[in-house]
């Protein structure tokens, strides 16, 4: 399996201005963290649509994924797509990321900037999409196969699809946080594989990371209690090796600390008063 390299990026993408923008994309910089507790009806009518445009985006691109083609022609793909539907990029200059997708390829994790690399037979590789729209944001990814992959790989791909499926079903009102990840490590680690622990899901509204964070792994201190109208992202990223990551010197790239593959999958989702609904269908 060939290690990745990063390649050239080009220039952000134009957005028109009719496109309403969130308070980030002129300076780079959120105003806050934004309040992670339940929403209100008339937020959430929007974060549905929010999340239904994102997934119908990630519908869009993922067959794209092939042998030849560039992470930043995906990214040119999805940015029109966002445009389509009235949305714009959520990435685009957030903390200064320079594009609208984040793709992530083999070893990296998560955050990687999709450049003219051109994705090979084997690779496997994260989309993930996040749209600002109505004043909300909708978030989702999933890792996709790029040709032919080997049975390692495929192996992973699912396992780490599973490992989302069973977060989502421990969501249920009253109950801590700490129980996704409790569904999510026993169940990775049974296969062999690691769970990434810097990074997690996060809260989602108004701002595009809440003060809420969700971790994949076992952490009892993860106690906040999930209430009927929070809306969070569940993503788990599972590894072939150790859980430990590193950060490329571009600031975002993080990439598995022994350089072995890593997978991820994400939803958002709403805690209801029966359980749970995915928002990102």
């Amino acid at each position: 399996m060939s290690t990745v390299r990063p390649g050239r990026v080009g220039p952000q993408r134009g957005v028109p201005v009719e496109i309403v923008r969130p308070e980030y994309a002129a300076t780079g910089h959120p105003r806050h963290a934004g309040d992670p507790g339940p929403l209100d009806a008339a937020t959430l009518a929007r974060m549905r649509r929010a999340c239904r445009a994102a997934a119908a985006v990630l519908a869009e691109i993922g067959p794209l994924v092939a042998p030849g083609v560039t992470t930043d022609s995906i990214d040119a793909a999805t940015h029109a797509a966002y445009l389509a539907r009235g949305g714009y990029p959520s990435t685009l200059n957030y903390h200064g990321f320079p594009k609208s997708l984040c793709t992530s390829v083999n070893e990296v994790v998560c955050h990687g900037i999709p450049d003219d690399r051109r994705l090979q037979e084997g690779d496997i590789v994260n989309l993930d999409v996040t749209v600002y729209l109505e004043g909300v944001h909708g978030d989702c990814s999933a890792t996709y196969a790029v040709g032919r992959i080997d049975a390692e790989s495929e192996r992973l791909v699912r396992v780490t699809r599973e490992c989302l499926d069973r977060g989502i079903a421990a969501v249920r009102p009253g109950r801590p946080i700490a129980d996704i990840g409790r569904a999510i490590e026993p169940f990775a680690r049974e296969h062999g594989y690691g769970v990434v622990r810097n990074y997690g899901g996060h809260g989602i509204g108004t701002a595009f990371h809440t003060g809420l964070h969700v971790p994949h792994h076992i952490e009892p201190r993860a106690s906040t209690l999930m209430r009927p109208g929070m809306v969070f992202t569940i993503e788990p990223m599972l590894t072939m090796g150790t859980h430990e990551t590193l950060e490329w010197p571009d600031g975002w790239t993080v990439v598995t600390a022994d350089g072995r593959r890593s997978a991820q999958f994400e939803h958002t989702v709403l805690v209801t008063e029966a359980g749970v609904e995915i928002l990102t269908r």
